[in-house]
């Protein structure tokens, strides 16, 4: 049955502000972008995360250009109604300009992305991206495309100066034409007031209850990942350990020889396995059956 609900864009997005709060998961491929989008989410990110949730990557610095398009792509042919956002990796808009530019395009042509997402305080980057029709998410507070510059993964903006740097830079990527930002590992005071500060919705991870919206990743939400989970996360199910149990049943039944039965099995008519019995065992062919 078709997704009757209309598609979530970026201007719709935007409208949101000070609204219905906003929601947002990660999403790396089609059935992922599926389950999110017939569960209502308004925007998929196709994050950078993809290299520790998919590749098992320890961070996402060696996530690639190609990486991205491959899982954006992935994502975009599920149709969703939910806004597909893309994350720019690691040294794909620090070179120049002009090829953070290309390489959003490519995002969009290649990838179907309906905006990319931008980590840092990079206004002059984020406008020239926009200028080239592409819609851009801002990202600040705890990035993790920083994560040696920031010595971990560690809150960010606690310290007095810091807020305030967050706060114009907030203000910086609005006035620079992004449509939304994203706060991540912040104090839930200063993702308030940061809130508050800007015209632009803002989407919380670790940024407290005040935010426009909240974004999670798809694994964490779903129990899937295993281990332990960064404070800001709360899972809705446990699907690791079902999926463990599902397939420990299924071993089990395929070791004892009870699948396939009869009902996931395919048979011929009557006739034909008659006929087909009577010409190999006359060649002697048929090798009788051990059990």
């Amino acid at each position: 049955m078709a997704d009757a609900r209309a598609k979530v864009t970026v201007p719709a997005v935007r409208a949101r502000k000070g609204g219905d709060r906003l929601t947002m998961v990660t999403a790396y491929d089609f059935p992922s972008a599926q389950i999110a989008s017939e569960a209502g989410i308004d925007m998929i990110l196709v994050g950078d995360s993809v290299g520790n949730a998919v590749h098992g990557l320890e961070d996402t610095l060696r996530v690639t250009v190609d990486m991205m398009v491959l899982h954006g792509a992935a994502v975009a042919r599920a149709k969703p109604h939910s806004l597909v956002v893309v994350d720019m990796p690691w040294l794909s808009y620090h070179v120049s300009i002009e090829e953070a530019i290309r390489n959003a395009g490519r995002m969009v042509q290649e990838g179907g992305a309906e905006a990319v997402k931008l980590e840092g305080a990079r206004p002059e980057v984020v406008e020239r991206i926009v200028d080239a029709e592409i819609p851009v998410q801002g990202h600040l507070g705890l990035t993790p495309q920083s994560v040696h510059a920031m010595g971990g993964y560690r809150v960010q903006g606690k310290a007095l100066d810091a807020a305030r740097r967050m706060i114009a830079d907030a203000r910086a990527l609005e006035a620079a034409g992004a449509f939304s930002l994203v706060l991540e590992g912040v104090p839930d005071l200063l993702g308030e007031v940061i809130t508050r500060e800007v015209g632009i919705p803002t989407i919380g991870i670790g940024a407290g209850p005040a935010t426009d919206g909240q974004v999670l990743v798809f694994h964490d939400v779903l129990g899937i990942g295993g281990g332990r989970y960064p404070k800001f996360v709360r899972s809705y199910a446990d699907l690791r350990s079902e999926s463990i149990s599902a397939l420990a049943r299924y071993a089990d039944d395929v070791r004892a020889g009870s699948f396939p039965a009869a009902a996931e099995t395919y048979h011929m008519s009557e006739d034909v396995t008659a006929e087909l019995l009577e010409e190999v065992l006359a060649s002697g062919d048929l090798v009788p059956s051990q059990s």
